[in-house]
């Protein structure tokens, strides 16, 4: 099998190879005589495809960078397809049209350009009548067989693609200045961190730019800078300040990376110079030095430079806070002042407060009023208490009772229990009287340490 075929079969439950003859055969006929099948078989091989272009080993034009976004279809992919056991995917042709018809395919150009979301899809007479066609089987008839060819964007990898970026940075808390990228910038700030392992080529941060903007509203694009959204912040549009942010971060990366490279080579020449001073090469030495003064020289001036940008985009950062906190307070004052508008000011809390306090004490002359016609007199809190001493009085007298039949009880059933154990030990007296608990408890535990025949012999002296 091919190499594209192998990877579907370890990766792709779908491509198992008992369904392999299955899934290369021209399954066309199924969409009417067996239309679960026709749809298992489809989607199989639409998740093939997906994975095929995620995997990076989907054919790609020729000197282009293979894409992780976009699926090319032409000639190439049959023949990447193609199987010396099951021959090529007869019915890949009817797959695309069916991804494409269902939006999980869409033509490379036709994405870039849409100006509404991808997941708005408004009934149309055409679309209706196409409805209509494909479920009386008309539709059928003006099909054929031929893979549809161009650069179909994979919706499904897109979405991934998109969804791992807005759950890494969608709720970072982070400032204007770090939230702002030119194209370039963000290319290699994030190429690495979208699709773990892969690479985007440039067609596909294209396409995911354009999704996460438009589809996701994550970021805000212009085609040049792009903005991350904070949560919770409204921003509608690049501003020119944004793209002056952008600018200035990728020239600040830029002359970093300069810097890192410079450094690199002055060690080198440095390197170089001991190696020819060890080797007695003077001219080689002295040019090496040379090399490695002019390096320290442009350094030096790099870092001079780096310096004073990090300090322009220090005081920008500084001044975007400021807009931010003055935003913050505007909003607030006015929330105060309206609070302060629905209370009535100051004079008007203290009418309501005069009035609540007049109706409380209205109240009370009223309570007063109805108490003394209906002939209540003052209870007498003394008596109360009187009252309620003697009840406490009878109930802990009612307790120590219950406590000192509790524990008479208790005495009786261990005397009971010592007489049971000297009966079973051969001696037993004739009764024991409650005031011998004591000697019997210590008779008891001087037969607890003796054994059965000591028992026995030492049992009537006991008793």
């Amino acid at each position: 099998m091919s190499q594209l075929v192998d990877y579907l079969v370890e990766n792709e439950p779908s491509f198992r190879k008992a369904r392999l003859p299955a899934l290369f055969s021209d399954f066309q006929t199924q969409r009417t005589l067996n239309p679960d099948g026709y749809q298992a078989n489809v989607s199989a091989w639409r998740r093939g495809l997906a994975k095929i272009a995620r995997s990076g080993l989907a054919p790609s034009p020729r000197g282009a960078k293979p894409s992780l976004l976009v699926l090319n279809c032409d000639e190439q992919l049959l023949r990447a397809l193609e199987s010396k056991q099951y021959g090529r995917p007869l019915a890949l042709g009817a797959v695309v049209r069916e991804a494409l018809a269902q939006k999980d395919l869409m033509p490379l150009q036709d994405f870039l350009q849409a100006r509404d979301s991808i997941y708005h899809r408004p009934w149309s007479v055409w679309n209706l009548a196409s409805w209509t066609m494909k479920q009386l089987g008309v539709s059928d008839i003006l099909r054929s067989d031929k893979l549809p060819s161009g650069q179909f964007v994979v919706v499904a990898n897109v979405e991934e693609a998109g969804k791992t970026f807005a759950d890494q940075h969608h709720q970072a808390e982070s400032s204007r200045f770090e939230r702002t990228f030119s194209k370039a910038h963000f290319y290699k700030t994030f190429n690495n961190q979208i699709v773990p392992g892969r690479q985007l080529s440039d067609t596909d941060m294209d396409v995911l730019l354009r999704f996460m903007a438009r589809d996701k509203g994550v970021i805000l694009y212009d085609g040049a800078t792009i903005k991350i959204k904070a949560p919770g912040v409204e921003e509608t549009a690049i501003t020119e300040e944004d793209a002056s942010i952008a600018q200035l971060k990728e020239l600040l990366a830029s002359l970093t990376h300069q810097t890192s490279l410079l450094s690199n080579r002055v060690e080198e020449l440095s390197q170089a110079a001991k190696e020819a001073v060890t080797k007695k090469n003077r001219v080689a030495a002295l040019a090496a030095l040379k090399s490695k003064k002019i390096a320290e020289s442009t350094l030096e001036k790099r870092f001079t430079t780096v310096n004073q940008l990090e300090e322009v985009a220090a005081k920008i950062e500084q001044a975007s806070d400021n807009v931010q906190l003055v935003k913050v307070m505007e909003s607030s004052g006015e929330a105060l002042r309206s609070l302060h508008a629905q209370a009535g000011g100051a004079e008007r809390v203290e009418e309501v407060v005069d009035r609540l306090r007049e109706q409380m004490e209205a109240a009370d002359e009223v309570n007063s009023i109805l108490a003394e016609s209906a002939g209540l007199t003052a209870v007498d809190e003394g008596e109360i208490d009187d009252e309620l001493a003697a009840m406490e009085s009878e109930e802990r007298r009612k307790v120590e009772e219950a406590e000192k039949k509790k524990e008479e009880e208790r005495k009786a059933k261990e005397a009971e229990e010592t007489r049971k154990r000297l009966e079973a030990a051969g001696s037993v007296p004739d009764a024991v009287k409650p005031g011998e608990d004591e000697a019997t408890r210590e008779a008891e535990n001087m037969m607890s340490g003796l054994s059965l025949e000591e028992k026995t012999r030492e049992a009537p002296q006991l008793a």
